[in-house]
């Protein structure tokens, strides 16, 4: 594999797919692996043009049937079939988008960093860093072309925002976007496709007012806390407790250890949550208290070159 990035796994856990041919100049690729417990074995199934360079996340529909990736660098995503073994089948869709934003620098075109579904599986939604959007299309995976338009075919975040990653409650009513270029979160209302935004809350301390670098963000499985990862001056993830109007209080922050935390997860039981580390090479594990919601690094720490990314499956 040239440069895997981001990972994802089939809901039965059968298959892992993964960015693949990252940052390669005209490339980009998604593949697909079938993963063996019992031999702690991935195999190598097959792989399909990502249609975009610079492929930086990708979903599994609930049924196993589809799959989504986002091109960061020319702001598109790409809709290809799962087959029945696992292996990727040939494009069914893609959308290219050209539309960016103020920054001079970072936002002269779109650049789709996440493909996020609903939590019924209805509806996708599309994080878009250079354009300071958040694009949405309605899913029917009973159709060959499963991305449909929406009378509300985006939602407008705050200006040099730079949208990133986007995760649901688990009460399906609330949607929290972490934003890049701003170091913020947005809560978002959400029902029935749409999102209107309620809070914006920083994940830094108000001493550090530039050079974010905001990047991952989940919930626990109860739902009364969310992480979010940052990199750049900081390397930590900001702790934040959730009301029941799903709005947002700073807790804490927590060290990850390294440098440059990218993607971060928890296990199903919300038990443990995984932090890779980027440029340091290394992987920490941190258990987490239910009650107040802080982490406290547990076990060795796992070297491991230009590692960017983890999921977890229990089994």
């Amino acid at each position: 594999m040239i440069n895997p990035s981001y990972l994802t796994l089939s809901p039965n856990g059968k298959y892992l797919y993964a960015c693949t041919d990252t940052r390669v100049p005209k490339g980009g690729s998604v593949s697909s692996f079938e993963f063996n417990p019992e031999n702690k074995t991935l195999t190598f199934l097959n792989k399909q043009s990502s249609h975009g360079e610079n492929p930086v996340y990708l979903s599994v529909h609930k049924s196993g049937k589809w799959l989504v990736n986002g091109n960061y660098n020319e702001g598109s995503v790409a809709v290809h079939p799962i087959l029945e073994n696992g292996k990727i089948d040939s494009l069914a869709q893609h959308f290219q988008y050209s539309d960016g934003s103020v920054n001079k620098e970072r936002q002269t075109k779109s650049h789709v960093h996440s493909t996020v579904f609903s939590p019924q599986n209805d509806y996708l939604f599309l994080p878009d860093l250079g354009a300071d959007k958040i694009r949405c299309y309605r899913f029917d995976e009973t159709k060959k072309q499963p991305l449909l338009e929406t009378k509300a075919p985006f939602t407008k975040t705050d200006l040099e925002a730079g949208p990133r990653h986007l995760t649901f409650h688990p009460n399906q009513k609330f949607g929290y976007c972490i934003e890049e270029m701003s170091g913020s979160v947005s809560v978002y209302q959400y029902d029935n496709g749409t999102l209107k935004q309620i809070q914006r809350i920083n994940t830094h301390p108000d001493t550090i007012t530039s050079g974010f670098e905001s990047s991952d963000v989940h919930i626990s499985p109860d739902g009364k806390f969310l992480y979010a990862s940052n990199r750049g001056k900081e390397n930590n993830i900001a702790i934040f407790s959730i009301s029941k109007k799903g709005l947002l209080k700073n807790i804490g922050y927590q060290s990850t250890l390294g440098n440059h935390p990218r993607v971060f997860a928890m296990d199903e039981s919300g038990k443990f949550l995984i932090a890779t580390n980027v440029n340091s090479g290394n992987v920490v594990v941190f258990a987490r208290n239910p009650k107040t919601g802080l982490l406290t690094k547990v076990g060795n720490e796992v070297k491991m070159e230009n590692v960017t990314c983890v999921q977890i499956k229990n089994i």
